[in-house]
C-alpha cells in the first residue's frame, strides 16, 4: 500500500499548495481521501483524473470538499470528448443531506453513504470509520489490506476512541492544526503533542502530521509530537511516497 500526500494545509492552502488530502494506492487502485482547495491541481502530478477509482470524504467543510465540483466537471468534459467512464463513487456520510446529494452529478459521480458502523470494501481496501470530535459530523477512517493499515484521524480534537480505532496501525496520519499555546482554544483540532500521544497510545509504527496551520514554524508542531512519541514522526511532504 502506498500513501502520497496531495496537500497538507488546514483551512486554506498556501500559494501553489493544497489543503489536507491523500492518495492511497494498492494494486493499481487509486483512492483519494478528501478533495479540498487546490487538491485537483496537485493530484494531477501523481495520477490522471480519469484513472481515479474512488474518493472518500471525511466531512463537508470547504477545505475538504472545495474541489469536488471541479472533479465532477473533469469527468463531464471527458464524456463530451467521447471518453465516458463509469460513475466515480464518492463515499461520505449522509447526515448533511444537501452536501451528500451534491456528490452525485449527471451520472459522472455518485455519492455512496457510509456510517460509523460500516465496514466498506473500496477496491482492495477494507475501510472502517470512527466519529471524531469536530464542529460538524466527521469520520476518521482506517484502510486495511493484507493485514496492513493506514489510519487517518481527519479533523478532530482529542478523542479517546481514536486510540482503540488506530490500534496497531502501520501509519497514523494525524491532524495537528494547533501550536501548544493554542491547545484547547480551538474546538475540533489537536496540537502536536496530542498527535504524538495518539501515536504512542495506539502503538502506531509511524506518525505523519497534516492539516497544518499556515502561520508560525510548523517544526514546533513536529517537535511537540516527538516529545511524546518516540517512533518515526514527520510532517507530511507533498508528493513523497510512504509505503505501508
Amino acid at each position: 500500500m502506498k500513501v502520497i500526500p496531495i496537500g497538507i494545509w488546514g483551512g486554506y492552502p498556501k500559494a501553489n499548495g493544497a489543503t489536507s488530502s491523500f492518495l492511497i494506492e494498492h494494486d493499481g487502485f487509486h483512492c483519494l481521501v478528501d478533495c479540498g482547495s487546490g487538491v485537483l491541481a496537485s493530484l494531477q502530478n501523481y495520477v490522471q483524473l480519469e484513472d481515479l477509482d474512488a474518493v472518500v470524504i471525511s466531512h463537508y467543510h470547504a477545505d475538504h470538499i472545495a474541489d469536488i465540483g471541479s472533479l465532477q466537471y473533469s469527468r463531464l468534459i471527458n464524456y463530451y470528448l467521447g471518453k465516458p467512464a463509469p460513475a466515480l463513487p464518492i463515499y461520505a456520510h449522509d447526515k448533511d443531506e444537501t452536501n451528500f446529494a451534491n456528490l452525485s452529478y449527471k451520472e459522472q459521480t455518485i455519492g455512496v453513504a457510509v456510517k460509523e458502523t460500516d465496514i466498506v470494501q473500496i477496491g482492495p481496501f477494507e475501510v472502517t470509520f470512527c466519529e471524531t470530535i469536530h464542529p460538524v459530523y466527521c469520520l476518521a477512517m482506517k484502510f486495511t489490506v493484507d493485514g496492513r493499515s493506514v489510519t487517518l484521524t481527519a479533523d478532530t480534537e482529542w478523542n479517546d476512541r481514536l486510540v482503540e480505532f488506530a490500534s496497531g496501525t502501520g501509519l497514523l496520519i494525524s491532524e495537528a492544526n494547533l501550536y501548544e499555546e493554542h491547545l484547547g482554544k480551538s474546538p475540533g483540532h489537536m496540537a502536536g503533542s496530542e498527535a504524538g500521544r495518539l501515536a504512542k497510545l495506539s502503538g502506531a509504527n509511524r506518525l505523519l502530521l497534516t492539516h497544518l496551520p499556515l502561520h508560525g514554524d510548523q517544526k514546533e508542531i513536529l517537535d511537540a509530537a516527538k516529545g511524546v512519541y518516540e517512533g518515526d514522526a514527520e510532517l507530511a511532504v507533498v508528493g513523497k511516497v510512504y509505503e505501508v
